[in-house]
């Protein structure tokens, strides 16, 4: 089966979920939850099943940079999905749906890099899943902030809109925001202790600079935890540092990859 028709019909459902969301909420109505989330869990069944058929290679899992990007973007709106199940982040679907339409386009129509296929080893395999969920988490933790943010500012000149009239109260965001910071730190650790684990050499020429800009956004999440924890961080300061450490980590994963498969084709 190609490819084509799926990433159509995910990346359509995708703009129509959040046509969906979007005029309700500029209608001050709130979208009704049951046909958001169907929509969004066909929308992922679809993407998935592009996604298997394009990472799947004969010599091994092509994960190259867009098929990334997809993947992310994918894992983002799952666990974003699942997170609406229990607690109130349906508002996020409507940052990550068009993340998702666009991603899953891009892979579908725009040129991969080179890049060589990886070796599907099952310890591999859990690092990238890992390092997948981490991506994932984080992203929603930055999406999170960005919506405090806006939150706080609207709130301040007393002009909030329609979308800022159905979020949590300004503190439930906050304890959102570190929740999603928590969970996606200790996936990042894991996944940089599966690497130590199953890579025979994290330092190789091709891995260093992942490996050292991955280490930096793990320091900047754990002093961020830390000063929420023992100094009381929050607002502005937490945003900025959550930003600081998801530019750190996008650059050691989207950085590298860009320049080692359309800069230096290797």
């Amino acid at each position: 089966m190609h490819p084509l028709l799926p990433s159509l019909v995910a990346a359509g459902l995708y703009a129509g979920a959040t046509a969906y969301q979007g005029l309700r909420l500029a209608r001050r109505e709130i979208p009704r939850k049951g046909l958001l989330a169907l929509l969004v869990a066909i929308a992922l069944f679809f993407h998935g099943a592009s996604l298997f058929l394009q990472l799947h290679a004969v010599a091994g899992l092509a994960l190259d940079f867009f098929n990334a990007a997809s993947l992310i973007a994918y894992s983002a709106i799952l666990l974003t999905l699942l997170a609406c199940a229990r607690i109130p982040v349906e508002n996020l679907l409507l940052l990550f749906l068009p993340l998702g339409c666009i991603t899953v386009l891009f892979a579908q129509f725009l040129p991969s890099g080179t890049v060589q296929p990886i070796d599907e080893e099952p310890g591999i395999l859990a690092h990238i899943l890992l390092s997948i969920l981490a991506y994932g988490m984080l992203t929603i933790a930055v999406f999170q902030s960005l919506l405090l943010l806006l939150q706080d500012h609207q709130l301040k000149n007393k002009h909030p809109s329609g979308l800022i009239k159905n979020f949590p109260p300004l503190q439930t965001m906050e304890s959102l925001l570190f929740g999603f910071l928590w969970a996606g730190w200790a996936l990042l650790s894991a996944s940089l202790i599966s690497g130590w684990l199953f890579f025979e050499d994290l330092f190789a020429q091709h891995l260093v600079h992942k490996t050292l800009l991955a280490c930096l956004a793990w320091v900047v999440f754990a002093v961020l935890l830390w000063g929420r924890h023992q100094l009381g961080w929050r607002g502005h300061k937490a945003i900025r540092w959550t930003l600081a450490g998801f530019c750190l980590l996008m650059l050691a994963y989207f950085g590298s990859k860009l320049v080692r498969e359309f800069i230096l084709h290797i």
